[in-house]
C-alpha cells in the first residue's frame, strides 16, 4: 500500500511525541521545551496523555513491540484490559494496524481497525483501513456482496469527513498534510472500486480522478490502471489510452500492475488504431578519441 511508508513515519512520530511529553523530567527547561514542542504542533486531537506513571510506564514498554505486529496488538490487547479507559489505547492499536499493513496482513488489519473504531469510531485511518480491505476482498459471487459495498462506501465517506478534524496529534505541518492527501485519495480509490464493482462506470471514472488529484505528487498506478478500464468500459477509448500509457510509464513490466497495464494499452491501441510511445532514447556512449 503507498501510503504505508509514510503513515508510520507518523505512528512513530506520535509515539515518540507522547513519551518525549509525559517522560519525568526535574529539569525546568525541558518541561519548557516540551510545552513549546505541544504549541508547535499542528491543529489536531488533543495528544493523549497517561493519568498515572503505572499507565505511562506500562505504554512504554507496549510500544517497545512496535516491530512485530502481533506482538504489539496482544500487548495492547493487554494493555486496554488493565487499563480501559486510556487514552493511550489508540496510539498503540494504531500502531499494531500499521505493522498489519506493512506485512499486507489485510485480515487481521481489519481486525484491529475495528478495534480501534470501538474506541474512537471517527478515526478516519481506520475507518479507511476496513473499507479498503472490505471492498477489496468482496466478489460478485458473495450473497452479501451489496451489504458489504454499501458498509465499505460508508466508512470511505466518513473517512473524508473526519480527517479534517480527527487527526492523530503529533505531526508537522507537512507531514498532516502528507496523511490527508493519502487518505484522501485512498478514500476515494475504494469509492470508486465499490462504484466500479457494480458497474456504475461514469462514477467509478469521478472517484478514481479524485484520488489521483488528492495526492498528485505520487499518483498510484494501480488506481490510474483502474480509471483506464473504467474509461474502457464506457467506450471513451482515446482517453482511456492516454491512462494506459501514464500506468505503463509508471509500472515495471513483469508485475502485476504492469502486465495489466501493457495488456490494456496494447488492447486500447488495437481499437483505436493509435500508437503506443516510443520508448527514451538511450543516450549513446561517447566513444574514445
Amino acid at each position: 500500500m503507498k501510503r504505508a511508508g509514510l503513515v508510520v513515519v507518523v505512528v512513530l512520530t506520535v509515539a515518540a511525541f507522547v513519551v518525549a511529553q509525559q517522560q519525568p523530567s526535574n529539569s525546568g527547561s525541558s518541561t519548557k521545551q516540551a510545552g513549546a514542542a505541544a504549541q508547535a504542533q499542528p491543529q489536531g486531537k488533543r495528544l493523549p496523555q497517561a493519568k498515572t506513571q503505572a499507565e505511562f510506564d506500562a505504554y512504554k514498554a507496549t510500544i517497545a513491540n512496535q516491530n512485530d505486529p502481533a506482538a504489539m496488538e496482544k500487548a495492547a490487547d493487554d494493555f486496554a484490559a488493565k487499563f480501559p479507559t486510556s487514552e493511550l489505547r489508540t496510539v498503540l492499536y494504531r500502531g499494531a494496524m500499521r505493522g498489519y499493513q506493512n506485512a499486507n496482513n489485510g485480515d487481521k488489519l481489519s481486525e484491529v481497525a475495528q478495534k480501534l473504531l470501538k474506541i474512537d469510531g471517527d478515526d478516519p485511518e481506520a475507518l479507511v483501513n476496513v473499507a479498503e480491505v472490505i471492498a477489496e476482498h468482496t466478489r460478485d459471487t458473495d450473497l452479501d456482496k451489496d451489504q458489504h459495498f454499501d458498509e465499505a462506501m460508508k466508512n470511505a465517506q466518513r473517512a473524508l469527513e473526519t480527517i479534517e478534524t480527527d487527526v492523530p496529534p503529533g505531526m508537522t505541518e507537512s507531514q498532516m498534510e502528507a496523511y490527508k492527501g493519502l487518505l484522501r485519495s485512498t478514500a476515494y480509490s475504494i469509492m470508486g472500486t465499490v462504484a466500479f464493482n457494480k458497474e456504475k462506470y461514469s462514477d467509478a471514472e469521478g472517484y478514481y480522478r479524485k484520488s489521483i488529484d488528492a495526492y498528485p505528487s505520487q499518483p498510484d498506478p494501480v488506481v490510474i490502471l483502474r480509471l483506464t478500464v473504467a474509461l474502457d468500459r464506457q467506450e471513451k477509448y482515446p482517453e482511456a489510452l492516454k491512462q494506459a500509457n501514464r500506468a505503463v510509464e509508471l509500472t515495471q513490466d513483469g508485475t502485476a500492475a504492469g502486465t495489466a497495464a501493457r495488456h490494456e494499452r496494447d488492447r486500447l491501441v488495437q481499437l483505436t488504431g493509435g500508437s503506443a510511445p516510443a520508448p527514451p532514447a538511450s543516450t549513446p556512449t561517447p566513444q574514445p578519441k
